[in-house]
């Protein structure tokens, strides 16, 4: 995968628009956003993962001998076109959100700025990472809150759509809030944490469990996780489980880390017996931790039943994200720059309001309450607007601009939220280590109050536009709406003529 070229992960029709743009001699320079319309499973956020990736697509960017023979075979690709991709390099700017952040619907995530046919040929691999990544780091965040501060482990790799997904989708996991993963590869490219225990084919393959337990325990006594429900939990499996640990104790092998698994059965029920049997024992540090098919609502519900788990190996539902499992970014023109600099917004129409896009060269801001530290709102603006902090600032819906609220000046502050990655085709940016954007991520979700991360009906987070955005919004979609009165006049007045 590390050495893979991935210049041709891109839909044709990106390569035969590239060669329209190329025989008409366009080399506008234009702006396109990516960005997503609803948040996965309903929720009130989202995260922000995958841009090291992109950094890593855009710097390697190239077409090689094998990709231009590959693309004259298809002998829809003319030679002068060509030769064009052979001397192909990004040349453009990147703006994004850093990796870790909570991210809200309509906002870009990232923003091209380039020739449009360099900005045309990236969007499906852009896509394709981040709204990969972005939804297992958003489902992995819905699960360590549902764990309420428990350890979780991704091990869904088995489980996964493939190597990419497994090992790209292990990394989100991480990000997300999972404090390792199963996945050795995964672990090895990203400096995560690798963790796991043993499989029941362990425990079969000795002629009883006990043996297969003291065994297992003299290989790994500082990580000593013994899985308890190969024949039956509370007759067996515990009771065999306790008296390894006896043993070990009694032969004054420090208990550093050590405990049971449970991968079947009423975990809410077992657990609570498990504790009580290893409490008894002696063993009231022993971790409990449960496997078989958790995903954030059945976490819940253990906690809400009193389970006494305290660490969770979630693995299909998490790395397929299986009750949701598309992110549902998009990439649209946002404008084109004319000839003395300035950028003509370009607008998207649909009859589904969600789908009209907001046009021009943008950014936007995170405003902070000054008192919390917690999120009021997102406001997206044009590129070159400021804003003081010190002045009151009018923020409003723009889908209902009728709700609309004033906050005072000093009472908040605020963070532009896309940063220059990429700057005429050269990497400013360096990403932080996986492990440091997840601690970025766990106190990005320290922004929002606990209703916004509730399952069911959460908090919205307003994304609103800048006054000026809006003007321009709507007086484009006025302008459209005039013309098309205009086009439908004349073709009436055309059809009902008696000359």
């Amino acid at each position: 995968m590390s050495t893979l070229n991935l210049t041709l992960l891109t839909d044709l029709y990106e390569l035969t628009m590239m060669q329209g743009y190329f025989k008409n001699h366009n080399q506008d320079v234009v702006v396109f956003d990516a960005f997503y319309r609803n948040n996965p499973c309903d929720g009130g956020y989202s995260v922000c993962a995958g841009l090291a990736q992109v950094i890593d697509y855009i710097e390697n960017l190239h077409f090689d001998a094998d990709d231009i023979n590959y693309l004259r075979s298809l002998k829809i690709f003319d030679e002068d076109f060509l030769e064009y991709l052979s001397n192909f390099k990004f040349s453009g700017d990147i703006y994004a959100v850093p990796e870790g952040s909570l991210i809200f619907p309509r906002e870009p995530l990232v923003k091209v700025v380039a020739p449009i046919m360099e900005a045309q040929l990236i969007e499906t691999a852009i896509l394709n990472i981040v709204n990969h990544q972005c939804l297992i780091a958003t489902k992995a965040a819905r699960v360590c809150y549902a764990a309420k501060g428990d350890n979780v482990m991704e091990f869904g790799l088995r489980r996964a759509q493939g190597p990419d997904s497994g090992t790209y989708g292990a990394r989100a996991a991480v990000i997300g809030g999972c404090n390792g993963t199963s996945n050795v590869l995964a672990g090895q490219m990203f400096h995560v944490p690798v963790l796991g225990t043993h499989a029941h084919s362990w425990i079969m393959s000795f002629p009883d469990e006990y043996t297969a337990f003291r065994k297992y325990a003299e290989l790994y006594p500082s990580a000593c996780i013994l899985l308890v429900d190969t024949y039956d939990t509370l007759k067996s499996g515990i009771p065999n489980a306790i008296r390894v640990f006896t043993e070990m104790r009694n032969a004054g092998i420090p208990l550093t880390y050590y405990g049971i698994r449970m991968d079947s059965g009423d975990l809410a029920y077992l657990s609570k017996q498990v504790r009580k049997m290893l409490d008894e024992a002696g063993f009231s540090d022993a971790v409990i931790s449960a496997s078989n098919d958790l995903d954030e609502y059945l976490i819940e519900s253990l906690k809400l039943q009193g389970a006494t788990i305290s660490s969770w190996g979630v693995g299909t539902n998490l790395i397929t994200s299986k009750d949701n499992p598309a992110f549902g970014g998009v990439y649209k023109l946002a404008a084109i720059r004319t000839a003395d600099g300035s950028f003509q917004p370009k607008i998207k129409l649909s009859e589904n309001v969600e789908k009209v896009t907001n046009p021009g060269n943008k950014t936007f801001y995170r405003v902070y309450d000054k008192k919390t530290g917690k999120i009021k709102a997102d406001l997206i603006c044009l590129y070159d607007e400021t804003f003081d902090e010190s002045e009151d600032l009018k923020l409003f819906d723009p889908n209902a601009p009728w709700k609309k609220t004033r906050l005072p000046g000093g009472s908040y502050t605020l963070r532009e939220m896309l940063i220059p990655v990429i700057k005429n085709g050269k990497t400013v940016y360096t990403s932080p280590s996986v492990m440091e954007i997840r601690e970025i991520c766990n106190h990005e979700k320290d922004t929002i109050w606990d209703e916004t991360k509730r399952f069911v009906n959460p908090q919205e987070i307003y994304v609103d536009l800048s006054q000026k955005l809006y003007d321009m919004k709507t007086a484009l979609l006025n302008e459209m709406s005039r013309s098309e009165e205009r086009r439908v006049g004349k073709e009436c007045r055309s059809r009902w003529s008696p000359y």
